[in-house]
């Protein structure tokens, strides 16, 4: 009896360890207890990131916005999204944009199983390549959820977890653009990667929009700070 009460704890104390969000997603100071995961980098520099594309309603607005700016970024693309429209995938490189791995539905790791979460990583690192010829480098896991499973995902399919420093909440219904700014002013600029939506796919109708207009502001408000934006990897190199 004490034996099989000995199992049945081990398995649900393994289930709980594979389940559960990392801590270091739920504390406020994730980045400083976790730096190399939270995006932290070049203290000169600011890594801009956008979830959830290619959309073709919105990450043309969001190129041609960057584009103003003189800016590069790192799209975290989705794997059902990017089959869809491969071509607007292949434009993002072609502009300079750096492309990674969202995942192939914005499903979260919690409740799902290793062999699920690498064969979902998989498709969609797969249809990225497919896509635009870039290997890609980067995995944010859907939500920012984390669990054993993303790890190993990540490492079956060659790719490194990253989460970020900021993030404008420009997802929710009713932002405006000076609030999306103040939002991220509240994380870690400096040194940080900023989180931004290129789609409303998972996100209230219409905010990109809104994220279109925030990114002058980011601009004016970084150029005040001596900050320059760009690509994860030439925040991380």
């Amino acid at each position: 009896m004490n034996a099989a009460r000995g199992a049945l704890a081990l398995t649900a104390a393994a289930a709980a360890a594979y389940a559960a969000p990392s801590v270091a997603r739920l504390l406020p100071p994730r980045w400083r207890a976790t730096p190399h995961l939270s995006g932290v980098g070049d203290p000169r520099h600011v890594a801009l990131t956008f979830d959830d594309g290619p959309d073709p309603a919105s990450t043309p607005a969001v190129m041609d916005a960057l584009a103003e700016l003189g800016w590069h970024a790192t799209f975290f693309l989705l794997g059902n999204m990017t089959s869809a429209c491969p071509g607007l995938a292949a434009d993002l490189v072609a502009a300079g944009h750096e492309v990674a791995v969202h995942g192939w539905s914005h499903a979260g790791a919690i409740r799902r199983s290793p062999g699920w979460l690498a064969d979902d990583v998989r498709r969609c690192r797969d249809a990225v390549f497919a896509a635009t010829g870039m290997v890609p480098y980067w995995y944010r896991p859907p939500f920012g959820e984390l669990s054993l499973g993303t790890f190993t995902a990540a490492r079956a399919n060659a790719l490194r977890v990253v989460l970020w420093t900021a993030w404008g909440r420009d997802w929710r219904p009713g932002a405006t653009p000076t609030e999306v700014v103040a939002d991220i002013e509240r994380g870690v600029l400096a040194g940080g990667t900023v989180l931004l939506h290129d789609s409303d796919c998972t996100s209230a109708p219409g905010s990109w929009r809104v994220t279109v207009a925030a990114l002058p502001l980011l601009a004016e408000r970084l150029a005040e700070l001596g900050l320059k934006a760009g690509t994860l990897s030439e925040h991380t190199s």
